[in-house]
């Protein structure tokens, strides 16, 4: 039987993975790796707050990311501006 822990964030680690999974899936779309991206397990089993680690990716990854980020950004305002 697990921890009351354990069983308090069950639904918090399961959205920490799918997070993850989406995010991993979304940048590789985009063309964007991140190597190192991944769910800290180990705070989360101390903390019981999970968090995504981002991890390290090279400066042209992040460029990526960012043009990625900005045409979504642009869209945005266009699409609820109007």
């Amino acid at each position: 039987m697990g921890s009351v822990l354990s069983r308090a964030t069950a639904e918090q680690r399961r959205q920490a993975a799918s997070v993850v999974e989406d995010l991993v899936s979304v940048l590789a779309l985009g063309g964007v790796k991140l190597p190192s991206i991944a769910v800290d397990w180990h705070y989360g089993r101390t903390t019981g707050n999970y968090l995504v680690d981002l991890g390290s990716a090279r400066p042209l990854e992040l460029l990526r990311l960012l043009d990625l980020l900005r045409k979504g950004l642009r869209y945005e305002r266009l699409t609820y501006d109007d």
